[in-house]
């Protein structure tokens, strides 16, 4: 069985960790109202997609 020869430091490995930070979602404008949204995903705030109204937005 493998064993390594010398101990892992810790900055050696927190470095090998250090890539799991989250990235944030990209955000668009929306074409229609002009709000931040996911894109391919409804607008939560005027409730269209593609140009069309798909779900009326009660405010």
């Amino acid at each position: 069985m493998a064993v390594p020869k010398r101990k892992t430091s810790k900055a050696r490995r927190d470095k090998r960790r250090a890539n799991w930070k989250l990235s944030a979602p990209g955000m668009v404008a929306c074409p229609n109202c002009g709000e931040l949204k996911l894109p391919h995903r409804v607008c939560k705030a005027c409730g269209s997609y593609k140009g069309k109204e798909v779900v009326s937005v009660e405010a």
